[in-house]
């Protein structure tokens, strides 16, 4: 069951290896099995071949850091996810399906975020920890070419998954 109206590609971006910073794209064509070309995780880790997040929920992440400054303006690439969507909630389960232009996407797991978030700014990771709000990560079921302003959607969804704890 979809959870929110279609959305927009507003971001894609990649990494060409390890460690290297986030190159912005307008287009970009992107593999089944595989993940977003010119990417170099996405053909090693199939499973966790492209990541998707909200601006919606980056932003709600970056509302909670604040410094003396006042709020703090920290672009999307610093989370380092291959694809930036607004306007749709993104499914919190696994076997999820969404579609952004072209592409069809499995969801397979929370995109949790990593002490690299730490090094990028002081509570990042703490601040993108709750709600899946780091993203999904997906496999790629269906590849194509994908461009900004592409449609969004969420084909279908199970269940959110919430830990049962004692």
């Amino acid at each position: 069951m979809p959870q929110s109206a279609i959305g927009c590609l507003i971001g894609i971006a990649r990494r060409p290896a390890p460690r290297a910073r986030m190159e912005t794209v307008e287009a970009a064509d992107v593999m089944a099995g595989a993940g977003l070309d010119g990417d170099h995780k996405g053909a090693k880790f199939p499973t966790r071949g492209i990541s998707v997040m909200s601006r919606e929920a980056w932003e709600i992440a970056i509302a909670e850091l604040t410094d003396l400054a006042g709020p703090v303006p920290l672009p999307w690439i610093v989370r380092r996810a291959n694809l930036l969507v607004e306007g749709v909630v993104l499914p919190q389960a696994r076997g999820a399906i969404l579609s952004i232009g072209r592409l069809r996407l499995e969801v397979t797991a929370q995109t949790y975020p990593c002490r690299r978030m730490e090094q990028a700014h002081p509570g990042l990771l703490k601040a993108l920890a709750p709600d899946w709000r780091g993203g999904v990560c997906c496999r790629v079921i269906e590849g194509g070419r994908i461009a900004l302003g592409d449609t969004v959607d969420v084909l279908s969804s199970p269940s959110p998954h919430r830990p049962r704890l004692p």
